[in-house]
């Protein structure tokens, strides 16, 4: 039971850093981000974004804190899935 809800956990993450993805992808494209989709979806990332970009500073035009972000998403949703084994 408790490994079920552990690759659940596991899973959402994964989702949710998919989520990540097509947030920062849109930045790509003109006022994608101030479409309806581009509102729902931000406001589901950047409370998670935001410790990130106050830490990590822009190189130049470039932000690299998603990527930070993802990274960690990935340890918490692989370290849920080894827990998950271990149990």
């Amino acid at each position: 039971m408790m490994t079920n809800i552990v690759l659940v956990i596991s899973q959402l993450l994964e989702i949710y850093s998919l989520v990540v993805i097509v947030y920062v992808l849109m930045s790509w494209f003109p006022n994608a981000r101030e479409s309806s989709f581009g509102r729902i979806i931000g406001s589901i990332v950047r409370p998670y974004l935001e410790p990130f970009q106050k830490f990590i500073p822009s190189l130049g035009m470039i932000d690299i804190s998603p990527i930070v972000a993802l990274l960690v998403l990935r340890f918490a949703s692989e370290g849920a899935y080894r827990l998950a084994f271990m149990l």
